[in-house]
């Protein structure tokens, strides 16, 4: 089914852009481009995702492949791409490009950060990490099998058992990565906003102490304080702070 374009609620300005302005706005295309292929995107998505986030303007598809100097298949392409990843969405096209016909469809850049942060994530996660797993998965079967086939050789069985170490390694940061997309954009943001304010000695302080305990009085806790309500816990972190600073004495 064709996604319906939405509509734009407030008027966006798309005047000329100033020469000055538009030369930068291409450098950090290009740029945003050559980094696309690192995160796991084309370049060509990269080049219009940066440029309509630039432009903070709903464009049309002539609008952008002119700007960057891209074929209308591909622009198209690049377009389509940006949007099925969740970069930019289909707007109603705010004003008439050409004297006929019905107004067309315009694109422009999620707005909110953290929410196409989170998309990217999902998305890399399903295209890159779930078949990952897959093919450890299936080969860490097939040289367990071999490996009880042949229990003289040393060789099938030191394979064996990096295989099993890898993969639970590799499920771990799966599971941690996971779990970005499943947060509420504006949980993402406030939670990366407060680690942002806590000195880095404080965070190591905090996970070397974290090595020195054992693994269930950790669990327990973080199971613990998981089920309190909000008005509990902020009783809680006050009462542990308390606590926390008499011991420190």
């Amino acid at each position: 089914m064709t996604a319906q374009p939405a509509t734009v609620k407030s008027h966006v300005s798309v005047a000329d852009p100033s020469p000055a302005a538009e030369a930068i706005r291409l450098r950090l295309a290009d740029a945003w481009g050559e980094m696309g292929a690192a995160w796991g995107v084309a370049p060509a998505i990269a080049r219009v995702h940066a440029y309509l986030m630039a432009r903070q303007a709903a464009l049309t598809e002539r609008e952008v492949r002119e700007a960057l100097g891209l074929s209308h298949r591909a622009a198209s392409l690049a377009l389509a791409d940006a949007e099925a990843w969740g970069l930019v969405e289909r707007v109603s096209e705010p004003r008439r490009v050409g004297r006929r016909g019905p107004a067309g469809a315009a694109y422009q850049a999620i707005g909110d950060h953290w929410r196409w942060f989170g998309r990217v994530v999902a998305e890399r996660k399903v295209r890159e990490g779930d078949p990952i797993i897959d093919v450890l998965e299936r080969t860490a079967a097939e040289v367990a099998a071999a490996a009880a086939a042949n229990p003289a050789d040393p060789d099938l069985a030191g394979l064996r058992d990096w295989l099993a170490t890898f993969l639970v390694f590799v499920r771990l940061f799966d599971r941690a990565v996971g779990l970005v997309p499943r947060l509420e954009p504006r949980e993402l943001e406030r939670a990366l906003r407060l680690l942002g304010e806590v000195p880095d000695d404080a965070v190591l302080r905090l996970v070397r102490l974290l090595d020195g305990l054992p693994d269930d009085d950790v669990l327990g806790l973080v199971e613990a304080v998981s089920h309190l309500s909000p008005a509990a816990a902020r009783r809680a972190t006050k009462l542990m702070s308390g606590v926390v600073r008499t011991i420190g004495r």
